[in-house]
């Protein structure tokens, strides 16, 4: 810290001292305000969330004289809200650089400061700073880190924060502005956490919910992010598109990129087949690569392992192969070469590979890899699902005009090992959408109002991925009867998710599948139409079911000739062998026929009759006699609905 003598008082001298300690002020925590370059065409995929944006700022920026006259405020805040790497941070760069008006932008972790009061006063500081720059837009990012709710703060500094920020929020009328603007827009993925009191009228008047994109989301999205790339054809967003699902703004920045590098390599690859070195530099060439590579080798003498040995082979290799190239075409390539040169379809298949989508790692949804190809026999139920899933969400137009709107809700049911959850599965996958799969068990929480708040936070995970297919198993482990003998924290959780399920907030695109083995355990109101109405038995296979699944699981199995799935199938002791059971059998018969020989090359390793035969006699069915008897009773009970 210093201090500033002045000479003179003049007016001059005063400026001077007042600007000096804007500059130092600036650099603590925040930047200097600037007018970024982006705008809001250079978006894609969020034309609703621009939309609604617009009418809140826009129009203050624009005939801000209108609201003076009326004597009416401009709304103070929005609240932006979303999974990472949606836009949020972009978009209200391109809302203020649309306008032309200053961008403030602050990290609200840089706020907290570990003295007592400092962290308040960087606040004032910051809307000081704002109201100077109006018209202007205070952007504050992560602000779920200063403005935790009150009453489960840890530290009495954060309850200040919390109330210095409110403050300085109604601060910010027409009077206190010099009848300019300041428009302050909030960045969190987690609304939820942040004090009730912020997010009331007056402060941050407005919440914009930034999901996971849609398909035609995402093409759009595609189309705004290689607009200058160099693409090769007609190129198919389209079917780009419906590779990524999961993938939000910043996933399909980075697969662009990958896909860049990619084309990259292979073009060198191209150019480098092409070309026959002379003898001389070929000489020339090595010499470099044997420097390359000493430099290479000396720089990893420090470490003797293994893998860093095998990383400095691979890097030597390609710095060889790259000198070699580079030494070769001295000069750039020329217009006529670069012409044919482009970035393929190939190029972003391959990048998926390497791409995760964001959405995957934080817990939201992304679509299963299981196909109704991997499900054997269950011709019924997939054809229920079917109709009741899978079409509404392929041709949602065709269902709203006979006046079905609302996602049906579906309850499978039945002995365990069935195949219950890879239904639920592929019924994701065929209709492209995403997926959440929760444990019925996983929600419970000893904590009061915890369970409640994990049953809330599932539905809306599902609405900003929509549209999405949420799975609950062992749902009797939820939602079982609401008795006396039930405590309360699990008639509260029965209540919350009988409450999501009757959309009271909009359930749109948001289909329940539920699987449980015990169906007379679960609530009868969860089984009421408009909730779980449509129920699926999904039973213990017949003989020609049975071959249909061991066909499918040994697909990837080589069978020998004297083999007869058909057989294996109708023999006695695979009666009341359930999906699971069966995978087990053929699990065990692979691994007997590897331990037969273990002198046998790989190649000729073949799963004989005789293998099943042994691993039949290893394998029992997981339902007991009793267990079918009580399901045979339960499925006359329920299999009406």
């Amino acid at each position: 810290m210093f201090c500033l003598k002045l000479v003179s008082t003049d007016g001059r001298n005063v400026h001077l001292y007042v600007c000096v300690l804007y500059v130092i002020a600036s650099t603590e925590g925040r930047d200097a305000p600037f007018i970024p370059t982006a705008r809001l065409t250079d978006l894609g995929g969020i034309d609703n969330c621009i939309k609604e944006i617009v009418d809140i700022i826009g129009t203050p920026f624009t005939i801000p004289e209108v609201y003076h006259h009326l004597g009416i405020q401009p709304p103070r805040g929005v609240l932006l809200h979303g999974p990472p790497g949606c836009g949020k941070t972009k978009l209200a760069h391109a809302i203020a650089g649309q306008y032309q008006v200053p961008f403030l932008n602050i990290s609200a972790p840089s706020i907290v400061s570990g003295m007592s009061g400092e962290s308040e006063k960087k606040i004032r500081d910051v809307f000081e700073d704002a109201k100077t720059h109006a018209p202007c837009i205070l952007f504050i990012d992560e602000i779920d880190a200063i403005t935790p709710k009150r009453e489960t703060a840890q530290r009495e500094m954060e309850r200040r924060i919390v109330a210095q920020l409110l403050t300085c929020m109604d601060d910010l009328s027409w009077d206190k502005t010099d009848n300019k603007p300041v428009m302050i827009i909030g960045a969190t993925n987690r609304p939820d956490s942040l004090d009730a009191a912020l997010r009331r009228a007056g402060r941050f008047d407005r919440e914009i919910s930034m999901g996971v994109p849609d398909q035609n989301a995402r093409e759009k999205i595609l189309q705004v992010l290689a607009a200058k790339t160099r693409l090769e054809g007609d190129f198919d967003f389209a079917e780009l598109a419906k590779a990524t699902p999961g993938y939000v703004g910043a996933d399909l920045q980075a697969l662009v990129t990958a896909a860049g590098n990619i084309a990259i390599r292979r073009i060198f690859d191209e150019l480098r087949s092409t070309v026959v070195l002379p003898e001389t530099n070929n000489e020339n060439a090595m010499d470099i690569d044997t420097n390359l590579a000493a430099a290479t080798a000396t720089t990893t003498t420090t470490t003797t392992t293994t893998t860093t040995e095998t990383t400095a082979e691979v890097v030597a290799e390609q710095d060889q192969s790259m000198s070699a190239f580079v030494k070769y075409f001295k000069q750039p390539l020329t217009p006529e070469q670069l012409e044919t040169l482009a970035v393929n379809y190939e190029d972003f298949k391959l990048a998926l590979k390497k791409v995760q989508p964001s959405s995957k790692r934080e817990g939201f949804a992304t679509v299963p890899g299981v196909s109704w190809d991997d499900i054997g026999a269950l011709e019924d139920v997939r054809k229920a699902l079917h109709w009741n899933v899978v079409e509404p969400m392929n041709t949602r137009d065709r269902f709203e005009r006979v006046g079905i709107t609302s996602p049906a809700g579906v309850l499978l049911w039945g002995p365990p090992g069935c195949g219950k959850t890879l239904l639920a599965k592929a019924v994701a996958n065929e209709s492209n959408t995403n997926f959440i799969s929760v444990k019925g068990p996983e929600l419970l929480n000893k904590y009061v109002g915890e369970s409640e708040r994990g049953v809330r936070q599932v539905f809306a995970r599902a609405r900003a991925s929509a549209p999405c297919v949420i799975f609950f198993d062992e749902l009797d482990a939820l939602c079982s009867r609401r008795d006396d003998q039930q405590t309360d924290a699990s008639a509260r959780v029965v209540n919350t998710l009988l409450t999501e399920l009757d959309g009271v907030e909009n359930r749109s695109q948001v289909y329940v599948i539920a699987a449980t083995n015990r169906p007379d355990m679960i609530d009868p109101a969860m089984l009421r139409p408009g909730r779980l109405d449509k129920l699926l038995y999904v039973g213990l296979p017949e003989p020609k079911e049975r071959c249909s699944i061991l066909t499918q699981l040994t697909r990837n199995t080589p069978l020998g000739p004297d083999v007869s799935l058909e057989d294996i199938s109708r023999d006695d002791r695979c009666k009341r062998f359930s999906g699971a059971d069966l995978a087990a059998l053929v699990r065990e018969s692979g691994v007997a026929a590897l331990q037969e020989d273990r002198e046998i090359p790989t190649e000729e390793i073949f799963v004989c009759k005789r293998h099943f035969d042994n691993a039949l006699n290893k394998t029992t069915a997981s339902v007991l006699p009793e267990d079918e008897r009580k399901y045979e009773a339960l499925k006359e009970k329920y299999g009406k609905k």
